[in-house]
């Protein structure tokens, strides 16, 4: 991380709201806390703040580095810093773990306050509805009326597009990138496997793993292994790994014999060793249930004639997870309503993982929009 373009050291903060949250699913949270971390400063007029919404195992830290942990990099800290595309210089960034999540913010992990045992599986599901009305909380909290943008990509776009159907008054810019306006049947079809890894795997005890001191490490390290498989694209598997032995020769066994199957086991292991089963089952599901033209019959251009921002959208040829034509449906809508929008279709190689690298082309068309948000 280079010293002159990085945001450097920065601290994770938390805060608690006192007040209830309603939940899409009827369920009510009386309490919750978040975590969050920020980068940059908030101007006098409060105009340039940017909240950053995570994708599915992502975070509140986005950029920047621990004093204690130097090598805890923010997940997009390619992107955001002093003269970066999302340039600090400018922006008041705010990095926000969801609501449900393990990193911090109140979830499956943490202390039910009715039993004083951690929620496991009595944590309500929380759809992506929920985790922006809680992230409108934390910009009370900090004093932001409107962002300037909500930026995210996969998971994170549903969410900056969210953003501008519930609030359409407190958001002058969403930033839709690798998203989709729903899941296809496939998508679907794929986070059920990686579900039920996870609720067959012995350890699981219906949730209640941290009751009995254990972790459903099986079942995650298959969930994850299925979710890397989408994440990237079949010229990017062949490029860094095609059929590549481990050992030189064929063993004739079912061990690791291929360097792909060495690539996924790792990914499985090391999301199996800091990632929330439960955390991992609800965030899936918040993903199959959203759709914002479900209460419009289907209809998306009417479910977006809501909102009032200027939009960004981009995807990535290779993307076959959240492909092209998923965000072209978006622009479509848009422009039905006559709603401002830009759309960027990036040629990458790397699949759906493209969001997160440092492509020049890529960080070339956002750095070129952000620069011309007014703060």
């Amino acid at each position: 991380m280079s010293a002159e373009n990085s945001v450097g050291c920065v601290t994770p903060q938390t805060v608690h709201f006192n007040g209830p949250l309603r939940l899409r699913s009827g369920a009510v949270l009386p309490a919750f806390e978040l975590a969050y971390e920020t980068y940059g400063t908030l101007n006098a007029a409060r105009s340039n703040a940017v909240l950053v919404c995570h994708a599915l195992s992502g975070s509140h830290h986005v950029a920047g580095c621990y004093a204690d942990d130097p090598e805890n990099i923010g997940w997009w800290d390619n992107l955001i810093g002093p003269g970066k595309p999302l340039d600090t210089n400018t922006f008041f960034v705010v990095g926000v773990n969801n609501l449900g999540g393990c990193y911090g913010s109140t979830g499956p992990l943490s202390i039910n306050p009715e039993t004083g045992r951690r929620y496991g599986a009595a944590f309500p599901l929380v759809m992506v509805e929920d985790w922006v009305a809680a992230q409108a909380r934390l910009a009370d909290h900090l004093g932001i009326d409107t962002w300037a943008a909500v930026i995210g990509g996969s998971l994170g776009g549903m969410q900056a597009l969210e953003w501008s159907l519930q609030f359409p008054d407190r958001i002058r810019h969403a930033l839709v990138i690798a998203s989709a306006p729903k899941l296809t049947a496939q998508n679907i079809a794929f986070n059920e496997v990686a579900r039920q890894a996870i609720l067959s795997d012995p350890d699981f005890h219906d949730g209640y793993y941290a009751d009995h001191g254990v972790i459903p490490v099986k079942g995650l390290r298959l969930a994850r292994m299925v979710g890397h498989i989408t994440y990237l694209s079949d010229s990017q598997m062949a490029e860094k790994f095609g059929r590549q032995l481990r050992h030189g020769q064929h063993r004739f066994s079912y061990d690791i014999d291929f360097e792909i199957e060495s690539y996924l086991h790792h990914q499985g292991n090391k999301f199996a060793g800091f990632f929330d089963a439960n955390t991992y089952l609800m965030t899936t599901k918040a993903l199959d249930y959203f759709d914002p033209a479900y209460d419009y019959q289907g209809n998306l251009a009417a479910a977006l004639a809501r909102a009032k921002a200027r939009f960004f959208v981009a995807s990535f040829t290779t993307d076959w997870r959240f492909a092209p034509a998923r965000s072209r449906e978006i622009v479509f809508a848009l422009l039905h309503n006559r709603l401002r929008v830009v759309y960027a279709e990036i040629d990458c190689d790397a699949g759906h993982d493209s969001f997160l690298l440092d492509d020049k082309h890529y960080h070339a068309v956002l750095r070129a929009y952000l620069e011309n948000i007014v703060v």
